[in-house]
């Protein structure tokens, strides 16, 4: 049976809570079709992140690989299509490190960046036909999310298994989030968090071959596939 491995993020910084952990949990064991979904959340420290994920791909080798975090202040789910061999940040991590002008991957021949390998227009069209406005980023930051990406589709190419669709998708804050803000702040933008969780199903949908031409309701299955593979 086809596994899709999808992560979310612990809280950190500021932030009460992460929604992006919020809608791996709430899909764990998921049955899309005949695939079925492994959830798993990570440390938000790109040290043992990465660790996390190579006992993650290599225990369950999974057919697909979709990542999934927390960028606060987006106003709607965004795809990540490109991820940089950078990590750059001020904020801490939950470990307590910043870091500046560090690669995330110090072996010479990494390369500057890696493209996202999923179907990044197949699942944007299917947000807009389940009524989830969404779109593809081009740029991941330079936090933990980016590292992950990079660490994920890294290690599938170094496995041979660069073919595995593998990605990051960006979630805005919930409601825990935004209220979280101080008054002194600007207010967050957000999305309650049974929508995030339908938007992130959506994109395991397409993953799992369960749209047709983006039409995807609730995230039910619906009859005929889409080909994943292309951007």
């Amino acid at each position: 049976m086809p596994t899709l491995l999808l992560t979310g993020f612990e809280p950190f910084h500021t932030h009460p809570d992460n929604p992006s952990a919020r809608a791996a949990q709430a899909l764990d064991g998921a049955r899309l079709g005949n695939w079925t979904v492994q959830s798993a959340l990570l440390p938000v420290d790109p040290h043992a992140a990465g660790r996390a994920l190579d006992s993650l791909l290599d225990a369950l080798c999974p057919d697909a690989a979709l990542l999934t975090g927390l960028a606060a202040g987006r106003p709607h789910v965004t795809l990540e299509r490109v991820a940089v061999n950078v990590m750059d940040f001020n904020i801490p991590d939950n470990a307590g490190n910043t870091y500046r002008d560090r690669p995330a991957h110090e072996h010479p021949d990494a390369p500057a960046a890696r493209l996202s390998t999923l179907p990044l227009r197949a699942i944007q069209a299917a947000w807009r036909a389940a009524g989830i406005p969404g779109g593809v980023s081009n740029t991941a930051g330079l936090y933990v999310c980016n590292f992950v990406m990079y660490h994920a589709l890294s290690r599938l190419a170094q496995a041979g298994r660069s073919g595995v669709p593998c990605g990051f998708l960006h979630v805005p804050a919930n409601a825990a989030v935004a209220l979280a803000v101080p008054e002194d702040r600007p207010p967050l933008p957000y999305l309650p968090q049974e929508e995030i969780t339908r938007a992130v199903r959506v994109a395991a949908s397409v993953l799992a071959g369960d749209v047709v031409d983006g039409d995807v309701v609730d995230g039910d299955v619906v009859d005929g596939t889409v080909q994943a593979g292309t951007i």
